[in-house]
């Protein structure tokens, strides 16, 4: 079992495994350096998600008597990002964590600029 596995992301978060910034994406993106001098870029690979933004669940009590009562649940927008995707993310939003000796960030959706996704991962 991975040590990872045992890791929950709450919420709108990101687990990201950061890399060097090159000035240029495997896509060939170009990031200009203007840019990174406002504010610290940081880029890695999504290694786990939260389940997104949670929305409350409404239960019209009146017309479905038979539900149990009391029970609260939640239902979540999902996130953008997928596991796997390769992150450009603001340095400023994100919370550095060391976990079994590895650095990773944890990112909110908000802190993330841009993602690049290989679709052959997905298939």
């Amino acid at each position: 079992m991975n040590k990872l596995d045992k890791l929950i992301v709450v919420g709108d978060k990101v687990l990201i495994k950061p890399k060097a910034l090159n000035s240029r994406t495997k896509g060939g993106l170009f990031l200009p350096p203007g840019y990174s001098e406002k504010e610290e870029l940081l880029t890695g690979y999504i290694i786990k998600i939260g389940p997104g933004y949670p929305i409350p669940y409404v239960m019209d009590d009146d017309n479905e008597p038979w539900k149990k009562h009391g029970e609260e649940k939640v239902r979540y927008i999902p996130l953008q990002a997928k596991v796997g995707d390769k992150a450009i993310f603001l340095q400023k939003g994100a919370i550095e964590i060391v976990y079994d000796d590895e650095k990773y960030y944890i990112v909110p959706q908000h802190s993330i600029l841009l993602l690049e996704r290989d679709e052959s991962l997905f298939e």
